[in-house]
């Protein structure tokens, strides 16, 4: 931030209140920042990527819909649980199968 006189103002200790205040504002409402990235050769579109960003609370996210991390198995202990369960009934059957195939 400047002064009046162009020169800049030292921060003052109310600068980390501040900064917390935006970062609960920010957790609480959360922030989309979307954005697309095109590469084109002689008009020719060779690469397109999309990016969008949510930043909000946990919370916020599932007032959102958004709990994607709660099915993924590489961040979430109960979603293992629920992959290793089908993985293993998947299992089972097919040993049930191949024993009833080679039963005398």
């Amino acid at each position: 931030m400047t002064t009046p006189s162009g020169l800049a103002r030292p921060y003052d200790d109310h600068s980390g209140g501040n900064l917390a205040d935006i970062l609960e504002r920010v957790l609480d409402k959360g922030v989309v920042i979307a954005g697309d990235i095109r590469v084109n050769l002689l008009d020719i579109e060779l690469l397109t990527i999309k990016l969008r960003l949510v930043v909000a609370s946990v919370e916020r996210a599932k007032e959102m819909g958004i709990d994607w991390w709660e099915q993924d198995p590489a961040l979430s202990s109960r979603a293992r649980q629920g992959e290793l369960g089908r993985e293993n009934e998947e299992l089972r059957r097919r040993l049930r199968e191949l024993e009833e195939r080679h039963e005398p």
